[in-house]
């Protein structure tokens, strides 16, 4: 692997490593207690192993996102992947990294929560559209600079957590006590990673070809290379921030993930240990910030025809309006849209990958979408507090519905139902 892998690598490191990879770890670590092993790896599979498969799914394709959804239809693509820009963008994503950020960097040293909130977001967001605005150096300003930055914060913390927290790990809390592996599989969908890789991808893809890498198998293979070292650190990072939640099991009940590490940080290293986090927090935020608004920006410049620049602006602020709600008010929103979005983008990446085995079909792709999205959007629905009681005792005859994936077999179904009858669809796909 040449340098130019290793900085790429470290970028997309940065870009996912925000809010919910900071959050989610530590309270499936406290969680989980001795299931804790079982729980990470599922944790990861759809962490880390499902992000890295959709960067690299977009590295088949010639422009976005939306040309994987377009194999379904271009009207399912245009929606699908505006919804998930959207989610990952000003609704969901950017605004719970700002207030993550705040609360765990800033919120513990002062008592004018409201605001500060207000002040904080306004700097973070000004600083978010000035980097935004140049994303052919954000390569280089991320990977060479602040991910070192971001890593040796994080090593500091877990490093840490390993030497100096010595308590016993506590039994499973009732949702991982029988099926530690799927619960994490699960969680892992808050970090929201394998929707916003469809829009990550891009930006890896971009600058492997602004390095001079043109062909296919090129793009494929270089892309493939910077996301295992993606993985490997993110996979290093979940299972140190995960551990330190499972021992601080014993110190006491904390509200969220968030909670978790700032105790931890206090207990190990004390008004340093608040600093430390504090840094990391802001870095990692301020990172996925930025990578997300360039996203968006040159995902909706190509739909709308819109300058760059009006776009991010416009990105910018709403996320600003938004954070400016409050972190719970983010996530009590966000939950119910992840559950209905992830499987419908995880049942994509797969077909991408598998398409040779049916010749590409888009009745495949859409028969297995279109069951994939009927059980995950009764899952988002229920997610959101909707009462379907007439509906409930079918879904819950579903396979695995129990484990929070009633959708997997429905895929499965439409796929086969599609390969059944492509041939009446489109007679030039029949094997």
């Amino acid at each position: 692997m040449n340098k130019d892998t290793f900085i790429i690598g470290f970028m997309l490191f940065a870009l996912f490593f925000g809010a919910g990879n900071l959050i989610y770890p530590p309270t499936l670590g406290i969680d989980s207690g001795t299931s804790y092993w079982s729980a990470i790896i599922g944790f990861v599979i759809t962490g880390v192993g499902l992000p890295i498969l959709a960067v690299t799914a977009i590295s088949f394709v010639k422009n976005d996102a939306r040309e994987l959804a377009d194999k379904v239809h271009p009207l399912f693509g245009l929606i699908f992947t505006s919804i998930v820009y959207l989610a990952i963008g000003p609704f969901f994503g950017i605004p719970r990294a700002a207030t993550v950020a705040f609360e765990m960097s800033v919120e513990p040293f002062t008592s004018n929560g409201a605001a500060s909130l207000f002040i904080f977001t306004t700097i973070f967001f000004i600083l978010v559209f000035v980097v935004s605005l140049n994303p052919s150096k954000m390569v280089d300003r991320i990977g060479q600079y602040l991910t070192p930055i971001l890593l040796i914060a994080i090593v500091a913390l877990s490093v840490g957590g390993f030497l100096l927290l010595d308590s016993p790990l506590s039994q499973p809390s009732d949702k991982y006590s029988d099926s530690p592996l799927f619960t994490g599989f699960v969680e892992g969908y808050l970090t929201m990673d394998a929707i916003a890789a469809l829009a990550f991808g891009i930006i890896v893809v971009n600058a492997f070809k602004e390095r001079g890498v043109t062909t296919q198998p090129e793009l494929v293979r270089s892309t493939l290379k910077a996301g295992l070292i993606t993985g490997i650190g993110l996979i290093t990072v979940y299972g140190s921030i995960g551990w330190i939640g499972a021992k601080m099991a014993a110190t006491g009940s904390y509200s969220n993930g968030g909670d978790i590490l700032s105790n931890a940080a206090g207990l190990m290293f004390g008004n340093f240990g608040a600093l430390l986090l504090g840094i990391i927090v802001t870095l990692a935020c301020f990172t996925t910030s930025v990578g997300l608004v360039v996203a968006c920006g040159q995902f909706f410049m190509k739909i709308t025809k819109i300058a760059y620049k009006w776009i991010i602006l416009i990105v910018t602020i709403a996320s600003y309006l938004i954070a400016n709600q409050g972190l719970n008010t983010i996530i009590s929103y966000s939950v119910p849209v992840l559950v209905f979005i992830y499987p419908i983008a995880i049942v994509l990446i797969l077909l991408t990958f598998t398409q040779k085995l049916f010749n590409g079909s888009a009745a495949v792709y859409r028969g297995a979408i279109l069951l994939t999205a009927i059980t995950s959007l009764y899952d988002g629905l229920v997610a959101f507090g909707f009462e379907l009681n007439s509906i409930t005792p079918i879904m819950e005859k579903l396979p695995f519905f129990s484990l929070g994936l009633g959708w997997v077999v429905p895929a499965i179904i439409g796929g086969l139902i599609g390969y059944l009858f492509r041939g009446m669809l489109n007679p030039k796909h029949l094997i």
